[in-house]
């Protein structure tokens, strides 16, 4: 037996001692739908490179591990130790998670004109937010997506009721402590924003183990009439952390989502990010910026589907890789029959620093209706040689002249970041990344 279906048994056993350990809660119409995810898992297996959606990614390097699939916050994490993950120059609210579990003394929650609070409240307290809106977004038949429902338990709560908008940003972060193991953690997300209600979110997961931790997180979004959703994700984890991200919006009429995927580190992350249109007059906004070096793979699978008219998408990725790094970047743009009107851009840019780093990009458009404004594109090189001279010759050291222009190419993926502290931030990581320090902000 390999090390992969060794983790498909130690997870098949493990969830025969979840439901031992649920008591009444077994026979729940929650817990029903988790059973029906787990045969799916057992029939599907882990993907693999003969899955079409899988084919540029090898998983066995990352499942190979023996992960242990519960686990308590054995090491209590202070705020001094962490601080620096949080955006602690602009008040906020704050959802935080060591190894699973919620943390109450980092966070700050709120039930008074919305609910920013833990999705294990959300089951206990509100019955039928969970009927109507829990796994009903994202994809039934995806492995990971059916994990993660099986062992669906904890992670943020986010309900903004009709008409509001938060007076401050929300903050969710996930952090793994010092573990003396390797670790497998299921954090669930459930959104909802509410008619003409908005909201701003950053999301970050962050391990502080020397271990081998593999989170696989499932976010569902229902961003309701005349909303505006802001989510951005920070992606810059240690070198022994992987993430598995799936993430599916159900958009309605005259909203407006934008979503940004900032990926920084990790040894290895995969994105799926669908935005499901199910109304005329969306705005949807997919941006991302990866800067990978030795030995890092990012692997962003993104669709827009449009099924009603008069909707505009709007998808810019930009890419940069170092060492012997990989990008996948698979994109796409659905035109159904009936959404005329339909105005779609979709751009991925990607630089190569060296020989043996690699990018594969799929930017692909289906298109069902014919009064439509659509495109897409993609570009793999190097950087302008002749920008270089340029700048070098006006006095510009080499270093600096790369990293000043690698720069420039990126902000773009910045363009729809509200926050101003969060942007800060993002452009310290990008100097960081590009290793320069510059004495400006784009």
């Amino acid at each position: 037996m390999n090390n992969v279906d060794q983790l498909k048994d130690k997870l098949e056993s493990s969830f025969i001692v979840f439901e031992n350990e649920l008591n009444g809660q077994s026979k729940s119409p929650v817990h029903k739908i988790r059973q029906e995810a787990f045969k799916v898992f057992e029939e599907k297996g882990f993907p693999t490179k003969k899955d079409e959606e899988w084919r540029y990614t090898n998983l066995r390097p990352i499942l190979k591990h023996d992960y242990r699939i519960f686990t308590e916050n054995e090491n209590p994490i202070d705020f001094k130790d962490v601080k620096k993950y949080f955006l602690t120059d602009v008040d906020t609210y704050k959802l935080v998670f060591i190894d699973g579990v919620f943390s109450s003394w980092l966070s700050e929650t709120t039930h008074s004109k919305f609910d920013i609070c833990t999705f294990s409240s959300m089951l206990d307290k509100y019955e039928d937010v969970s009927e109507k809106y829990f796994n009903k977004a994202l994809p039934q038949d995806e492995s990971f997506v059916a994990i993660n429902t099986a062992f669906a338990k904890e992670g943020a709560f986010i309900r903004i009721k009709k008409n509001e908008t938060v007076d401050k940003p929300v903050q969710v972060l996930f952090f793994t402590s010092k573990l003396e193991h390797d670790a497998f953690f299921q954090p669930r997300n459930l959104i909802v924003v509410e008619e003409n209600a908005e909201v701003t979110i950053v999301e970050r997961h962050q391990s502080l183990s020397d271990h081998n931790v593999l989170t696989n997180s499932a976010t569902e979004i229902f961003a309701e009439k005349s909303s505006r959703l802001n989510y951005y994700k920070v992606q810059n984890d240690g070198p022994n952390a992987s993430l598995i991200d799936n993430t599916t919006v159900q958009q309605f009429g005259k909203s407006v989502v934008n979503i940004g995927t900032f990926a920084f580190g990790n040894k290895f992350v995969r994105n799926n990010l669908n935005i499901m249109i199910q109304e005329e007059h969306t705005e949807s906004y997919m941006d991302g910026i990866t800067i990978l070096g030795e030995g890092q793979v990012v692997d962003h699978h993104t669709l827009a589907d449009h099924k009603f008219a008069n909707c505009y998408s709007s998808e810019l990725y930009k890419g940069i890789y170092d060492g012997n790094s990989k990008g996948i970047f698979n994109g796409k743009v659905m035109v159904h029959p009936d959404a005329q009107k339909t105005n779609a851009f979709q751009q991925n840019n990607n630089i190569l620093l060296t020989d043996k780093a690699s990018v594969d990009t799929k930017p692909q458009l289906e298109i069902f209706a014919d009064d439509v404004k659509c495109s897409h594109g993609c570009t793999i090189g190097q950087l302008n040689e002749d920008a270089m001279f340029y700048m070098q010759a006006r006095g510009i050291p080499a270093k600096e002249a790369k990293a000043l222009l690698l720069y420039a190419f990126a902000n773009d993926g910045l363009r729809n970041v509200k926050i101003k502290e969060l942007r800060k931030k993002l452009n310290k990581l990008i100097a960081t990344k590009l290793k320069v320090d510059l004495d400006f902000e784009l």
